[in-house]
């Protein structure tokens, strides 16, 4: 068990406002009052480079390296796709499949390129978030959430980001891109972690 900070802040490792939240609604009734690494005062030239070769590796990365900058407890997150036909990929490279110069659409279409030949049966894949939650001392807890889907063969929907125009979920006969934001928040793989980072958080030691 963690000993708690004395201040009651937690820091998600972003300096994007909506990501912070984002958290907010998926982690309610916690005893902290979130804040991004700006509102921290982590200096803006500060970037973690994520060299793990895992998510959870990246993950606890950001999160030691933020929590030892801002001497507050830490939460950082690292999530993406895994296709099975393709061995794991684009996996921890999701957000730079490629490499530079993609977008999402352009990552996307890369993905469909590399399964033209893989048939409706053989594209399983699923998004796996990994959440870590750090102490500015470097005492880690990780947890994970991930949704299994299938790859389908052309892009639906408008909604979402990423590869969510792909990914398509049997049990609601949609893709993620498909989804509301209520229907995405109850399935996916970033709900399912932070619901098991919210029981750590809520039973946070006094």
């Amino acid at each position: 068990m963690f000993r708690r900070s004395s201040v009651e802040q937690l820091v998600v490792a972003t300096r994007n406002p909506g990501k912070v939240r984002e958290f907010e609604r998926l982690l309610l009734d916690i005893p902290f009052q979130l804040v991004s690494l700006d509102e921290a005062g982590v200096p803006p030239g500060m970037e973690v480079e994520e060299t793990g070769s895992t998510f959870q590796d990246n993950a606890c990365i950001k999160a030691r390296a933020y929590a030892m900058a801002s001497g507050l407890l830490t939460l950082a997150e690292d999530s993406g796709l895994e296709v099975d036909a393709l061995g794991g990929d684009p996996g921890v490279r999701s957000a730079r499949y490629g490499g530079p110069g993609y977008d999402d659409a352009g990552r996307v279409q890369l993905l469909l390129n590399a399964m033209k030949d893989v048939p409706w049966e053989e594209r399983a894949g699923r998004f796996r978030s990994t959440i870590a939650i750090s102490t500015p001392e470097g005492a880690v807890s990780t947890v994970e959430g991930s949704v299994e889907g299938l790859i389908i063969f052309e892009p639906r929907g408008d909604g979402g980001f990423g590869y969510d125009p792909v990914f398509y979920v049997p049990s609601l006969e949609k893709t993620t891109s498909e989804m509301s934001m209520e229907e995405k928040n109850t399935i996916s793989h970033r709900a399912r972690a932070s619901q098991k980072a919210l029981e750590l958080l809520r039973d946070w030691p006094r």
